[in-house]
């Protein structure tokens, strides 16, 4: 067992799911953060437990070929980025990785494999952003959470976003100080301010101004809704988002608009869609279209088929399947993105989908009991995975299909194993990088129902 504080020399042979490297010192499994496969360094052991330890980089020794600087001056600061100090090849490499341990070691499966889907653009893809505000050295800031913390890292520019949201951003933040309102501050849940949340469209270029408040101020925002009318002519809409509650979690139920739209729009695998605060929207626009690209090719449907779409946000995926479908139904929690849904219906006059609203195996279970047998089912559901009413109602509905789409492989590969054991066959995975640079990969399965 190493001991603690001491330095061995020894080389990185693998990447964690979170980006850490991995080598063995005295037989032990060792993570040391931002190193990459192939580095020989001297690690200095900084924490030891029963089965594993944690190291730290006390002198790089031979630097892997991995290696290469992607820069951005928040870096080790911010908890956002994990990869990089190497190459994008290599961050791919790993990514995949991730999601072949994920179905092998968690699931037990052996599916066939499909090519990596790299991202084209690794900086400024982003189109939404959600900063939190502090107040450092009397003064407002805002920028992203350092590592495993609340304490806020202040960033002028993040080369994942859109130049246009930093401007932004500092333009709020000279109205918050010049006018002196006070910034919320989570531990004591005094103050107002508490976020600058910004959503663009990738197409059509139209962005959202969502400021998070722990009250109403709509009164001392109207001059900041001219100012930014005036400044950003890509803005389209001012929204004060209300969250009361003395919690962490970012947005309240409550939004009222303050300038322009109540959404904003886009277009996404060539449906017109409305965006609003409090709907789902992939983050990565473009990788969003190769990912749904996918899940079509998984899904194949031939113009008679019905697919439910679970876990459906504002529509996108059931609507970017509905030229191939008799009949398209979408169930999502979010009474807000329910509505957007069926306005995107509505709007790119897609009159085979309908969408509801609710728990998605309460609501999927009632549909089927009205008679809705789906031949392909798509689930698309937050990081925890299907629910498990949601994977029962699945197996009862018998599709003959199941393509899901994961942000998080760990739980794809744990619901793909419930399905393989009641009568599914994982038939293909394909992962892909929607968020380059961070430790973050989504992936797509394929499941077909068993013919015996």
């Amino acid at each position: 067992m190493p001991e603690k504080n001491k330095v061995y020399t020894a080389e990185i042979t693998g990447l964690t799911s979170e980006g850490s490297g991995v080598c063995r010192i005295e037989e032990m499994a060792v993570f040391v953060p931002e190193t990459a496969v192939g580095d020989v360094a001297e690690i200095k052991v900084v924490k030891v437990l029963s089965s594993y330890a944690f190291g730290i980089v006390d002198r790089l020794v031979t630097p892997s070929p991995d290696r290469c600087v992607r820069p951005c001056g928040a870096y080790k600061k911010c908890g956002g980025c994990v990869y990089r100090h190497i190459s994008y090849d290599a961050e791919c490499r790993a990514k995949d990785a991730v999601v072949r341990d994920a179905f092998g070691r968690i699931g037990g499966l052996s599916p066939q494999f499909d090519p990596f889907l790299a991202a084209e653009d690794t900086d400024r893809y982003r189109n939404k952003a959600q900063y939190p505000l502090a107040v450092i050295d009397g003064k407002a800031v805002c920028g992203f959470y350092a590592p495993r913390s609340h304490r806020v890292v202040p960033i002028e520019d993040c080369p994942l976003q859109p130049v246009a949201f930093s401007e932004i951003a500092a333009a709020v933040l000279d109205y918050i100080n010049s006018r002196k309102i006070a910034v919320y501050n989570e531990k004591s849940g005094t103050g107002i301010m508490r976020h600058i949340y910004l959503r663009r469209g990738a197409h059509s270029g139209e962005i959202m101004v969502c400021l998070v408040a722990r009250k109403d101020i709509s009164r001392q925002l109207a001059p900041l809704c001219r100012v930014l009318a005036e400044k950003f002519t890509d803005v389209k809409s001012v929204i004060l988002n209300i969250n009361p509650a003395h919690t962490n979690v970012i947005l309240g139920e409550k939004c009222l608009t303050l300038f322009g739209s109540d959404t904003i729009t886009d277009v996404m695998c060539g449906n017109k869609v409305e965006i609003s605060p409090l709907s789902f929207y992939q983050v990565n626009t473009a990788q969003a279209e190769r990912l749904y690209a996918k899940a079509l090719d998984y899904a194949a449907p031939t113009g008679s088929e019905i697919i439910a779409d679970l876990y459906c946000g504002a529509g996108t995926i059931g609507l970017s399947m509905a030229h191939r479908a008799r009949r398209v139904v979408g169930v999502e929690i979010v009474p807000e993105a329910v509505e957007n849904a069926k306005r995107n219906a509505e709007n790119n006059s897609v009159a085979n989908a309908e969408f509801y609203c609710g728990d998605a195996g309460k609501v999927f279970g009632e549909l089927r009991e009205r008679g809705c047998a789906p031949d392909i089912i798509v689930v698309d559901p937050p990081r925890k995975g299907c629910s498990e009413e949601t994977l029962a109602h699945i197996v009862d509905a018998a599709p003959e299909k199941v393509v899901m789409i994961s942000c998080n492989p760990s739980t794809a590969a744990r619901d793909a194993k419930f399905l393989c054991s009641r009568g599914y066959t994982a038939e293909r995975v394909c992962g892909a990088d929607l968020f380059p640079a961070t430790r973050h990969v989504e992936c797509v399965v394929l499941m077909s129902r068993q013919k015996s």
